[in-house]
């Protein structure tokens, strides 16, 4: 599949997939887009506490990078879990810019070591933030109430409709602990029925820049 990296508005990059017209990140700002959906609507949930965290779709690091940052600013403690089957190549790590758009300069060796540390090896990223990459299909994740937040960040429906299906949300629901936290970008009809189907109470919140809603899903 051809892919080009692209300039989003906000003036971080992300991946284009030019066969599917699909971005890995929003088109309106990549990085606008994570602090809303991923940082303000699910880790800022969780302040001066210890958590761990699941990952759907590592892709280009972003959104683990910002939740490296960010952790410290909340007084958190991460165990963090990143799910990619199909990981970018070290050219494309090396085209991110989120480095310099976060003014993160003194943390460039962190996201560095997100791609280049070992699969299904857990490495120590700061004292109070461990960090896993798993290959793996989202399909194989059959994790057992250990999360307490996912970011649920997989390809969009009209590209992959079958990672957003009522089996993957079961999955997903049976990984969380009790209260535990799904923030996600989509905000379809057939998404919220699927997680509904499954025990989530969903919750409709603004969306993005560039997206009128999302979804935030928990299990009581």
């Amino acid at each position: 599949m051809k892919r080009e990296i692209i300039q989003t508005q906000d003036g971080s990059t992300t991946i284009h997939l030019m066969d599917w017209n699909e971005c890995y990140h929003s088109k309106f700002g990549a990085i606008q887009e994570a602090q809303h959906v991923f940082i303000k609507n699910g880790l800022s949930l969780f302040e001066n506490k210890t958590i761990s965290i699941l990952e759907i779709g590592f892709g280009t690091g972003l959104n683990a990078f910002i939740t490296f940052l960010e952790s410290k600013k909340m007084h958190q403690t991460i165990d963090y879990f990143g799910v990619e089957a199909f990981p970018i190549t070290a050219d494309e790590v090396l085209s991110m810019n989120y480095v310099s758009e976060l003014n993160a300069e003194t943390e460039g060796a962190v996201f560095e070591e997100m791609h280049q540390c070992n699969w299904e090896e857990q490495i120590v990223l700061r004292k109070d933030f461990l960090f896993t990459k798993r290959k793996q299909f989202f399909v194989d994740i059959d994790d057992l109430e250990k999360y307490d937040l996912i970011y649920f960040d997989a390809f969009g429906y009209t590209v992959q409709p079958e990672l957003w299906s009522t089996a993957i949300f079961q999955k997903m629901y049976n990984a969380l602990k009790i209260n535990g936290i799904l923030v996600t970008y989509a905000a379809r009809g057939v998404v919220k029925r699927s997680m509904k189907e499954v025990g989530f109470t969903v919750e409709k919140l603004d969306g993005p820049p560039g997206k009128r809603e999302m979804f935030r899903a928990r299990k009581e």
